[in-house]
């Protein structure tokens, strides 16, 4: 059963409808990266919401995120002023903005930010992230945007941005452009949807939804299949979601 949801839900024509569709308006590596960090760290409450806001954005980013964060004048960085979605305020974004140009002067891709070397666990990658993410003077409002392990947080959205950039674009969903980690290493997305399915089908114990729930349903998962057990966040999803 849910090998066939997994299929059902794994097809382009449920992008438009999902924050992925976002990183999919681009072509070159860095703008996928980028426009797919911010979607993902938009994605909590109204979905519509979210990928509006997420569009918004790359809209003022003259739809070149990587190009702007670069090389943004003052004159083009004032245009940020009022960006807000939720508790993302322009202070937020700025530090982001600064991070992305830091990281990119240096590196072509945003994987060495999770992954600085092969044979990294995901726990590791995500706990080293936050890390690496705030190591400037920074505001401490802006660290509830990046979650951890240590914080013992599910993680969900910093999972499912892991998902989109390793998982295989054989289906044409995801992309398949980070090659440090495998399929088989991700951590199954955690949230309310995804865990009240997951506990109602027995495949999740933990009354929790933290770190350790999204490891113990990932292992439950690798049951199913090992080699790529993060799949089946589109059945979990799709049937937490779309089908209630």
């Amino acid at each position: 059963m849910l090998d066939r949801k997994s299929l059902y839900y794994q097809q382009p024509s449920f992008i438009p409808s999902d924050p992925i569709c976002v990183p999919h308006l681009f072509t070159q590596q860095a703008d996928i990266e980028i426009a797919g960090l911010f979607a993902a760290i938009f994605a909590w409450g109204n979905r519509t919401t979210i990928i509006n806001k997420s569009k918004e954005l790359m809209q003022l980013m003259e739809m070149q995120p990587h190009a702007f964060c670069l090389h943004a004048e003052p004159k083009q960085l004032k245009k940020l002023a009022h960006f807000k979605h939720r508790t993302f305020t322009p202070d937020d974004l700025y530090y982001f903005i600064d991070f992305f140009k830091q990281h990119y002067k240096e590196n072509s891709s945003l994987e060495t930010a999770f992954f600085p070397y092969k044979g990294m666990r995901v726990e590791e990658g995500l706990n080293y992230f936050r890390q690496y993410f705030f190591r400037n003077e920074h505001l401490r409002r802006t660290e509830k945007h990046i979650s951890s392990p240590i914080q013992k947080s599910s993680c969900k959205r910093l999972n499912m941005f892991l998902r989109w950039m390793v998982r295989s674009n054989e289906k044409g969903v995801d992309f398949g452009i980070w090659k440090r980690i495998q399929p088989a290493d991700l951590i199954c997305p955690l949230d309310v949807h995804v865990a009240r399915v997951a506990r109602s089908l027995g495949l999740l114990q933990r009354k929790q939804t933290d770190w350790l729930a999204a490891v113990e349903l990932t292992h439950r998962l690798r049951d199913f299949d090992a080699a790529d057990p993060v799949k089946y966040d589109f059945a979990l999803f799709g049937m937490g979601v779309t089908e209630k």
